[in-house]
C-alpha cells in the first residue's frame, strides 16, 4: 500500500498495524512500542489523539470490549482499534 508522503507518522503507524494485522484489532500502545520501543510510555497521549481523530474521519473502529465507543468522547480504560478495510 502506497501512502501519501505527507501523512502524519502515528497516522501512518496506525494504518500500516492495521494492514499488518489483515484486519484484527489491535491496543493503541501496539503502534507506540513499534515506533519508540525504549520510551513509548512518553507517547501514549499522541497516540489516543491521532487515534481518535482517525476515529473521527472514519478511518478506524475504536473499541472497547468490542462495543464501539462515542467518537466524541475519550475512552477510559483499555481500547482497540480496527482499521477499516480501504476497498
Amino acid at each position: 500500500m502506497k501512502y501519501p508522503i505527507d501523512i502524519p507518522i502515528l497516522e501512518l503507524a496506525i494504518l500500516e498495524m492495521g494492514r499488518m494485522r489483515k484486519g484484527k484489532s489491535f491496543c493503541p500502545s501496539e503502534v507506540v512500542r513499534w515506533i519508540f520501543p525504549e520510551a513509548w510510555r512518553n507517547f501514549m497521549d499522541e497516540v489516543y489523539q491521532e487515534m481518535m481523530r482517525l476515529y473521527q474521519e472514519g478511518k478506524i473502529i475504536v473499541t472497547q470490549k468490542g462495543i464501539p465507543v462515542d467518537p466524541f468522547l475519550n475512552p477510559k480504560g483499555p481500547v482497540r482499534i480496527t482499521v477499516k478495510s480501504q476497498t
